[in-house]
């Protein structure tokens, strides 16, 4: 039987990347099988390196704080899985969807796959929380997290992705996982491993 993905959401700052990543090392070592860790941001953030007409349309909106239009993490996500996965791995999304259309595209992967339904891990803090950590995360040279772009996430997050964490809360295709994630790193990653029945 394949394994069941995973998918980390939640506002910018509630440490999706962080935990992902503790996950990853979690199922490495309990299990003898490989992850696919598909980091959207990091995808992206690649992207915007390259040269050419979308990279800089796509900069633009990244710089400002706003939500890529659907085709954008769509497309990465796609092509990572069409070029890395071979079936076997444990498959970790992180950062993605953002937009209710992406969530729906997202979900047709599954049954493509022949894969379980997903566990949706739904990292919840509270707005404050995500601004001192971003302004922190901004201190630490990440160029996209000024002042005017994190208050374009907060908007973002309430207009977009707050209507994806709702679709799942409700969707009986997925394992919905309202984890909290205030406290440190450690202490969220105890959550989600209870939560998940890993430990």
């Amino acid at each position: 039987m394949k394994p069941h993905p995973f998918i980390f959401i939640g506002r910018a700052g509630a440490g999706k990347g962080t935990q992902a990543k503790l996950l990853e090392v979690q199922l490495k070592n309990l299990h003898d099988r490989a992850v696919l860790h598909v980091e959207t941001g990091a995808e992206f953030r690649n992207f915007l390196k390259t040269e050419g007409y979308t990279a800089g349309l796509a900069k633009t909106i990244i710089e400002s704080g706003g939500l890529m239009p659907e085709f954008m993490p769509v497309y990465m996500w796609g092509k990572l899985l069409t070029e890395k996965y071979t079936g076997e791995e444990y498959l970790i999304f992180d950062g993605t969807p953002r937009k209710l259309l992406e969530a729906e595209l997202l979900g047709s992967i599954f049954p493509f796959y022949g894969l379980q339904n997903p566990f949706v891990i739904y990292l919840d803090i509270e707005h404050e929380e995500s601004s001192k950590r971003l302004t922190i995360r901004a201190k630490e040279g990440r160029r996209d997290d000024t002042a005017e772009a994190i208050e374009r996430r907060r908007i973002a997050f309430e207009a977009d992705v707050k209507p994806v964490v709702e679709w799942y809360r409700t969707n009986p295709n997925v394992t919905f996982l309202d984890i909290d994630g205030h406290g440190t790193i450690e202490e969220v990653h105890a959550r989600i491993v209870k939560n998940l029945g890993l430990s």
